[in-house]
């Protein structure tokens, strides 16, 4: 018998149907329904009557429930018990980051893990693709604007936001809305961003001007961006993260941040693995308030 299934259905038997249970655990319903079918051919009893306007479990089901959901919970309570007295923090730690999180951020904050716990052999891996941590052996996974994973599990440890910055040397054009629908500038582009694209930039009074960016400059990295925009090739989307210290600087200019939400920056591991003590005392120091831009 699974245990995910068995937990998943125990879930939806507590909350009195699969879409009090999805809002209660943040998981899709449909990954919930299918978990209990599972359930179902692997035992080969029906558990829940379907097409009842409101859940019933079956004979079978109401059993099954009664007697599985206070093991689910002491399994539960004896993972949290082990995991809170757990040894002092060794062994490898991989971790996968992007490159720009990586280098501004994440470097410092390795370096004061390594110096608090000295068992512990940390790997930091900086690449913009989209890893697998299980596949790609990584502990921990370092992801912007994360699509839902079931797979993953964690938490946001910051938010960012995108800028409109350029050289000093260079002005933004000077025209009012009235004249021109669109704000035509020489712009340095990622490789990735696809052709037509334009920025919604939030000016100051909080105006949205949109810009539509010529590209003069293509490059295959944030970082090589922001060195192309400090010697004035064209202006550039960059996160504030890489372009903070230029602007407060002057060695950029800021005309203005990309309009729309937050940019939010998430830790994340697998769902099918135990916190370890490694990963939880990295973890720790990826809180909000102790990483900063």
């Amino acid at each position: 018998m699974d245990l995910t299934s068995l937990a998943d259905f125990n879930a939806v038997a507590l909350h009195g149907g699969f879409g009090p249970a999805s809002r209660a655990l943040d998981r899709p319903k449909a990954t919930l329904s299918r978990r209990v079918a599972e359930l179902e051919e692997d035992l080969g009893v029906r558990l829940i009557e379907r097409g009842a306007r409101r859940l019933r479990l079956t004979e079978e089901g109401l059993a099954l429930h009664e007697r599985t959901r206070g093991l689910m919970t002491e399994i539960q309570e004896a993972g949290e018990a082990v995991a809170s007295h757990a040894p002092v923090p060794r062994g490898r730690l991989r971790i996968s980051a992007p490159v720009v999180f990586a280098h501004v951020v994440l470097c410092q904050i390795a370096a004061r893990f390594a110096l608090s716990y000295p068992q512990v052999e940390l790997e930091v891996i900086a690449e913009d693709r989209v890893s697998d941590p299980v596949e790609d052996g990584y502990d921990l996974v370092i992801r912007i604007n994360p699509s839902h994973d079931e797979q993953l599990v964690g938490r946001r440890i910051l938010s960012d936001e995108r800028l409109v910055v350029a050289s000093p040397t260079m002005s933004i054009p000077s025209v009012t809305a009235s004249e021109a629908d669109e704000l035509q500038v020489p712009a340095v582009m990622l490789l990735a961003a696809p052709s037509g694209v334009l920025w919604n930039m939030r000016a100051e009074g909080g105006s949205v001007r949109v810009i539509k960016p010529m590209p003069v400059l293509r490059m295959s990295s944030l970082l090589m961006a922001r060195e192309a925009v400090l010697q004035g090739v064209g202006a550039a989307l960059l996160p504030r993260l890489l372009v903070e210290q230029d602007v407060q600087t002057g060695r950029l200019v800021c005309w203005g941040a990309e309009a729309g939400s937050p940019v939010e920056i998430w830790a994340l591991y697998s769902s099918r693995r135990l916190l370890s003590a490694k990963v939880r005392a990295f973890m720790d120091m990826l809180k909000p308030d102790s990483v900063s831009l």
